[in-house]
């Protein structure tokens, strides 16, 4: 099992969360979410961000409601107030413009809990589902390509590797499910050239003859001879977009994931026999 350390800031710990463990007393909580693992190059920002990195600042305060629900109250979820808990409430600014969500749990009764980002718990998830760059199908590095002939590229169809794929993690008594797919994938076509494609791209078949590809394709206008190994190297970097929910709460949200997968293609040049 290998785990991913998340901090946030919180004023005491009231025991170790569900689905982790939890260390420490002063001003930072340092948490670990079960059967967690990351790809190598891989990344994450929160949709419409320049950034790739998670503020360690929570959105989220927590506090214990003062009085407490009377026993039968539905913020009990079945639980009794005799028996060493207490109902919390989670404020996040996940709402329209950053207004409060609110939502209500149980915990063992202490002074405070630590207050849990629901954006760090669905970052967990993905980190769960071992995202990776595109499974290119085409190119093909045996394949062979001309110059002035449309090349068709697209891409094999997998949860890891272009979605849906759909995981749940929890920390600090926060369940959050997350569902990835990829969104747009971009191609470096080693020429110096770019392409955009919103999908998995179209399979190639011989009844298509010469024509370009009507969802995702290039035309190259010079060799790859004089590049190292005779080949132009191609990278296609995914975009993942993962949309999140907090199981049982109105809190939602969305951010990005990046992954890259690279394929080596020659292109000649037809030679004309007289």
């Amino acid at each position: 099992m290998t785990a991913l350390s998340l901090l946030w800031p919180s004023q005491a710990l009231a025991g170790p969360p569900e689905g982790g463990d939890c260390s420490g007393a002063g001003k930072w909580v340092v948490c670990e979410a079960d059967n967690d693992t990351s790809a190598p190059g891989s990344g994450s920002q929160p949709a419409g961000s320049d950034s790739g990195k998670h503020s360690a600042k929570p959105a989220c305060t927590v506090r214990k409601l003062d009085p407490q629900p009377p026993k039968g109250s539905m913020y009990w979820k079945g639980e009794s107030p005799g028996d060493g808990k207490a109902v919390y409430e989670r404020a996040c600014a996940t709402g329209d413009g950053g207004t409060p969500v609110y939502t209500y749990f149980v915990a063992d009764d202490a002074a405070d809990v630590p207050a849990v980002d629901p954006v760090v718990v669905a970052q967990q998830a993905v980190s769960k589902m071992q995202l990776t760059g595109p499974d290119i199908a085409n190119p093909r590095p045996a394949g062979k390509y001309v110059v002035g002939i449309p090349m068709w590229m697209w891409v094999n169809k997998s949860p890891t590797t272009f979605g849906p794929n759909t995981t749940s993690a929890t920390a600090g008594g926060v369940t959050v499910t997350a569902t990835a797919k990829v969104t747009k994938i971009v191609w470096g076509m080693g020429d110096g050239t770019t392409v955009s494609c919103n999908g998995a791209g179209t399979t190639y078949a011989a009844s298509y003859g010469k024509q370009e590809s009507p969802t995702c394709g290039h035309t190259y206008t010079r060799s790859s001879v004089a590049k190292a190994d005779g080949k132009y190297t191609v990278t296609a970097t995914s975009t993942w977009t993962v949309d999140w929910q907090v199981n049982g709460g109105g809190e939602a949200g969305q951010f990005t994931e990046i992954r890259q997968s690279q394929a080596q293609v020659a292109i000649g040049e037809l030679q004309v026999v007289r």
